[in-house]
């Protein structure tokens, strides 16, 4: 199965998708103008529609073009109220996969669970093996589980950044459904904490370095189940909007980013506060 994935690696704490926000502005400007046209039209027509229809479709762009001249205030301002309904309807839209994958989120068998299994609160962590960023939060996910015996941090695959990507995520479940919790965490922290490019090679040799059939494990890659955590994991990253690694998810609240111990920590108090619900 083949995926048009995002090739970007994460990003750092506060930064923002100047470019797309850009390029939503520069294709709505030219329909926000249209719709003003088309407002315009519709209102003249209604005021006097004997006169409106004498009112040739120039006479009215050179009206709307005049009265934009005058107050270029009024494109700026619609294109902030359209960036607005369109982050409302992104948030309305992530809410709702919360709550109706919770289980696939938070219980997922092939996932990596650290920390208390029975925390009262939850943090999940969309991660790539070969991801900077998530070597770089790798220290702050181990400090907030050995400072808070109530939290339960979730690892879930998602391989973006290519096939060595692919390939380390199969090894790593394989390797999940032979082993327990402790061996699966060791594994998880070794591969991230390798310099350079991980792939499936590097992966199965850290694999034998643990003690593990390596025979065994390469017969786990092929299994069907290996390949369907990640499409569902995908899916799931897909639906929720994620388009970077690492990516977060602390009750009902989505981080993106390497964004540091403290700002987990607060958003891992909120969703306390909640009571540990995806939904807050």
């Amino acid at each position: 199965m083949k995926y048009h994935l995002p090739k970007t690696q994460g990003r750092p704490a506060n930064s923002k998708d100047s470019r797309g926000s850009m390029a939503r502005r520069a294709f709505a400007l030219p329909i926000f103008i249209l719709a003003l046209i088309v407002a315009f039209s519709a209102a003249v027509r209604l005021a006097n529609a004997a006169e409106a229809d004498a009112i040739d479709r120039k006479a009215i762009e050179n009206i709307v073009r005049e009265y934009l001249l005058a107050n270029p205030e009024v494109i700026q301002d619609a294109l902030a109220e359209l960036e607005k309904r369109a982050e409302k309807e992104r948030a309305d839209a992530r809410a709702m996969v919360l709550q109706t994958a919770e289980d696939e989120l938070l219980r997922s068998p092939a996932d990596v669970v650290l920390g208390n299994p029975d925390g009262s609160v939850t943090l999940v962590e969309f991660f790539d093996f070969n991801c900077g960023y998530c070597k770089r939060a790798l220290p702050d996910v181990q400090k907030l589980v050995a400072a808070d015996p109530g939290l339960r941090v979730v690892l879930k695959d998602f391989p973006i950044l290519g096939p060595g990507s692919v390939e380390a995520a199969k090894v790593a479940l394989a390797l999940n459904a032979q082993s327990d919790q402790s061996q699966r965490a060791e594994f998880h922290t070794r591969l991230l904490e390798t310099q350079g490019q991980i792939n499936g090679s590097r992966a199965m040799k850290i694999a034998q370095d643990m003690g593990f059939d390596i025979d065994k494990l390469e017969m786990g890659v092929k299994d069907p189940l290996v390949q369907a955590a990640i499409d569902r994991n995908i899916a799931l990253a897909q639906k929720l909007g994620l388009t970077g690694t690492p990516s977060f998810i602390i009750g009902s609240n989505i981080i993106e980013g390497a964004v540091g111990v403290s700002a987990l920590q607060d958003a891992i108090k909120t969703a306390r506060d909640c009571d540990g619900a995806v939904s807050c």
